[in-house]
């Protein structure tokens, strides 16, 4: 190519530059095929290999490896040309192509590694995932300064959930064992005694329910000022009783309260025919029981008595009672004196009330005032002005429970049920009387026998008292 052969002139080829130090042999580059001793290829002016080596492909000499040159330093860096001589001499010089080649030693094959089985994705196994734990060494924790501001941030604070369900539950149970302790409380503050007889020939059971509520003129448990302040005239021998009632609780209907006059004129078992409180002076409550149900044929299920000084605190628990009075009544004996019209009565007062025989029909008289009296303590006491106020239901609980003498048989609650029965509509009646009498006991009362006889019939029977029998 331009007319220059590089066989004719020796010194003028180029030989490319040597790998490691000026004068060394020449290495070919990598990926270059190396030809043939013994044959020379004319290498390209430009590039110092054959013409057209990156373009065509010579059949013979194989296929055609693309040569990719370091880059070419600037025009101001020439690298003198070296040149090879065959055999070391400096006669002829070598082609590219026949420069010598470097013996490279086969290398030693190394034995065979034995494969390490490459275990299953599914079979390798990790080691639990380990949680650093603190180490604590005794040493006291460190005090964190406290802020800038000179108060120490306090974390925030759990809010309690709410659960007013729970608290109402507490206080329903609270209240349920508050009024258990109550009723235990008053019904161990009862007073019993042995009032129900057992005899032979005894009444038979008979339907509803039937108290006998006793007025007792007892004094024991009252001071000498207390029986000047309740006018009781001081001690008048054995025991008697002012007041007898019986009360009966029909299965449906309304409540009957009968009052016995004290002055009946009865047959008292052993002792022969005498008034009626004669028998409790005798022979205390059993007697008085038995006299009552030989006398009407009506058995006596439960039995209640109260004294002067229980009356009298009762009423004062309640607050008094008021009272309607058509007449003025007065009784310097029984410490009364009330003028006519509606009046609140307190303890003192109310005692006389019932007591007093200072009226033309006497105990007729006071036997109504009874009733009508008894009507009224009861209709206030279960009222719902006593049963909602709690400081006034528990002293008239307390001053019931005190002084009242009940039957072995009977408890706080048998009361209850008897001033719940008679809170309402109440039919108030006594024995039909037929006259008076003076005998060698005294003056008595004489039962009406013809209508006497109907009237207990009916109380016996769970029936109601007809009206032509009843006494207003």
């Amino acid at each position: 190519m331009n007319g220059d052969d590089p066989r004719e002139d020796p010194r003028r080829r180029r030989v490319p530059p040597t790998s490691g130090r000026p004068g060394g042999p020449a290495v070919p580059p990598q990926g270059r095929p190396v030809p043939p001793q013994g044959r020379a290829m004319p290498p390209d002016p430009r590039y110092g290999r054959p013409p057209g080596h990156d373009r065509r492909q010579n059949p013979e000499d194989g296929p055609t490896v693309r040569y990719n040159p370091a880059p070419r330093r600037g025009a101001s860096h020439v690298e003198p040309t070296q040149v090879l001589h065959r055999g070391n001499s400096g006669d002829q010089p070598l082609a590219y192509s026949q420069m010598p080649h470097e013996r490279v030693e086969p290398r030693r094959q190394q034995p065979p590694r034995r494969e390490q089985p490459v275990p299953r994705r599914d079979q390798v196994r990790h080691a639990p995932t380990q949680r650093p734990v603190p180490h604590h060494d005794g040493l006291p924790p460190r005090r964190t300064p406290p802020p800038p501001g000179g108060r120490q941030a306090q974390p925030p604070k759990r809010r309690r959930r709410r659960h007013p369900f729970r608290w109402f539950m507490v206080i329903v149970v609270l209240l349920i064992a508050g009024l258990i302790a109550a009723v235990v409380h008053l019904d161990n503050s009862l007073t019993r005694i042995t009032a129900l007889p057992s005899y032979s020939d005894r009444v038979s059971n008979t339907p509803g329910t039937n108290w006998l509520l006793v007025g007792s003129d007892g004094r024991g448990d009252l001071s000498t000022e207390q029986e000047q302040e309740l006018a009781t005239g001081g001690d008048t021998g054995p025991e008697r009783t002012d007041t007898i009632m019986m009360v009966h609780i029909p299965s449906s209907g309304p409540t009957t309260m009968v009052s016995l006059p004290r002055d009946s004129y009865v047959s008292i078992p052993g002792h022969g025919k005498d008034k009626l409180n004669a028998s409790f002076a005798l022979g205390g409550a059993p007697l008085l029981v038995q006299t009552v149900e030989v006398a009407t044929g009506v058995r006596i299920d439960h039995y209640a008595q109260i004294g002067f000084g229980g009356f009298a605190s009762v009423v004062d628990a309640i607050g008094g009672i008021e009272m309607c009075l058509d007449e003025p009544i007065v009784d310097p004996l029984a410490g009364l004196d009330l003028a006519a019209g509606c009046q609140k009565l307190s303890g003192p007062q109310a005692l006389g009330f019932v007591r007093t025989r200072a009226t033309p029909t006497a105990d007729v008289d006071r036997m109504n005032r009874q009733r009508m009296f008894m009507a009224a303590l009861l209709k206030k006491a279960t009222g719902a002005g006593t049963l909602a106020n709690p400081f006034a239901l528990w002293p008239m609980a307390t001053g019931v429970a005190g002084s009242l003498k009940v039957d072995d048989g009977d408890h706080i609650w048998n009361l209850a049920a008897l001033g719940w029965a008679m809170r309402g509509d109440t039919v108030t009646t006594s024995v039909p009387i037929g006259g008076f009498d003076d005998t060698d006991v005294g003056n008595v009362l004489l039962w009406d026998k013809a209508k006497a006889s109907g009237f207990f019939e009916a109380l016996a029977t769970d029936q109601q008292i007809p009206e032509e029998l009843l006494t207003r």
